[in-house]
């Protein structure tokens, strides 16, 4: 069966997602594209390699796994688009609005932004 495009999107974000929540690194980086770009308010990263290290980073020091909760709260995709608003906590942040959006291309997310609301406990 072949998906169609909205329905890839929604395949490779639900991926991401359950990666993400289970803070594994590996299993996130299977969802990007080798020349991917991440645009956070810290800056512009590209790659793998800078990608990975801002996912390492967020599992070991702000969500480490088994000790935080996310909470996907909105979720709309139109085509190669997705936007997502939620929320997580641990024992380390407390971040009540944190939204993305994704460009997804082929099943691999090819572009996004990042923004959040955090506060250090």
């Amino acid at each position: 069966m072949v998906l169609g495009i909205s329905e890839q999107t929604e395949k490779t974000l639900r991926h991401h997602w359950q990666a993400f929540g289970a803070g594994d690194v590996d299993e996130i980086m299977v969802d990007y594209a080798d020349d991917a770009v991440l645009i956070t308010r810290d800056g512009t990263l590209k790659g793998h390699a800078q990608i990975r290290s801002l996912f390492s980073q967020i599992s070991e020091n702000i969500f480490p796994p088994g000790s935080t909760t996310v909470n996907l709260a909105k979720q709309i995709v139109e085509g190669e688009l997705a936007y997502i608003l939620w929320s997580a906590n641990s024992a380390h942040y407390n971040a009540p609005f944190c939204t993305d959006t994704f460009l997804i291309h082929d099943g691999k997310i090819v572009a996004q932004t990042f923004a959040a609301q955090m506060e250090p406990k």
